[in-house]
């Protein structure tokens, strides 16, 4: 849940997420929402989220003319959220309808958690709301929101930033990221991996959005770590070295470094501790409370190590995770 979600000012029930469809907003990044928040979850039993679309008018143009949309509701709507995702569009100079920002700041005001996917970082912004705040937004239009946001923090190279109550997205595709990590922090990582498997997405993308800033192609492009990921996610709980990684794929250490930072932009020591921790997270929502058990299974070692680890990763430590996340947690 967002910190400080305004749930008084609704019927209890799930967790409401309400998208603002503005005029001219990219269709892609709707459908990003729609299927993270807005598809019904039979698999898990219960309902993770009340979705609903919401304009300023009752007609919305989408972008480039692709289509109309109709029957949605007013901006109303927006007031009830409690995440709210901003319009994202291509015409990132065109300011927005003042009756949308005031719809943000509003949600903003009332402690409500919003949410930017590529170009709604400039929504965000034009509103007021990110001044002082950290925030990522496409690496194409990054001189450009620097120039008129000086006061945001702007990170390039990332594909999403988590600043607490406002998330971004760097770019479209990092709008599945952002939603199966908003996923996994409202409902651990079992349930994100559920909606991952089900999008046929990854469920977490080591890395930013440096590895897509165009550059010239080499001449020989390096082969796909892809079979080596597989091949060490199935052996998580040994104690694996960059040496034996790089063993594995054939290569010098210095050369499968370079190919981590070109095809995943993190490090190979970074992946193996994230992929550790996603797997620690997962033992500890399916009920394995004893934390040596759980540092053995995941490769993270110790006890100590757990914690240190997941705190950083999630802020939160093993006994409060599994509170939170555990099985029969509310």
């Amino acid at each position: 849940m967002s910190k400080g979600s305004s749930h008084g000012l609704r019927a209890p029930g799930p967790h409401r997420v309400v998208v603002i469809v503005d005029e001219n907003s990219n269709p892609f990044e709707l459908g990003c929402a729609t299927e993270v928040f807005g598809l019904r979850r039979p698999e898990l039993g219960r309902e993770l989220y009340d979705f609903r679309l919401c304009s300023a008018e009752p007609r919305t143009r989408m972008r480039d003319g692709f289509f109309t949309l109709t029957g949605v509701a007013d901006l109303a709507a927006a007031d009830s959220a409690d995440t709210l995702i901003v319009p994202n569009r291509p015409d990132v100079e065109v300011s927005r309808r003042p009756a949308v920002l005031d719809a943000v700041r509003r949600a903003h005001q009332r402690g409500a958690r919003l949410v930017g996917f590529c170009s709604g970082a400039f929504t965000l912004a034009e509103a007021g709301v990110l001044d002082g705040r950290r925030a990522a937004a496409h690496w194409q239009w990054a001189d450009a929101f620097r120039a008129r946001f000086p006061a945001v923090r702007l990170e390039a190279d990332v594909l999403f930033v988590d600043d607490g109550d406002i998330l971004t997205a760097a770019g479209s595709a990092a709008a599945l990221d952002l939603g199966l990590h908003i996923v996994r922090r409202d409902h651990g990582a079992e349930v994100a991996n559920s909606v991952s498997r089900r999008l046929v997405f990854a469920a977490h993308r080591d890395g930013g959005q440096r590895q897509f800033v165009e550059r010239p192609a080499p001449d020989l492009p390096d082969e796909s770590l892809a079979p080596l990921l597989a091949w060490a996610q199935e052996r998580l709980d040994s104690p694996l070295t960059v040496a034996e990684l790089a063993a594995r794929a054939s290569v010098s250490p210095a050369t499968l470094h370079r190919r981590f930072r070109a095809q995943l932009g993190t490090t190979p020591l970074a992946w193996l501790t994230g992929e550790r921790l996603t797997l620690a997270c997962r033992l500890i929502e399916r009920g394995e409370s004893r934390l040596e058990t759980v540092a053995r299974r995941s490769g993270l070692g110790t006890a100590a190590n757990l914690r240190v680890v997941m705190r950083r990763g999630t802020g939160l430590t093993p006994l409060a995770y599994r509170r939170r996340y555990g099985a029969g947690a509310g």
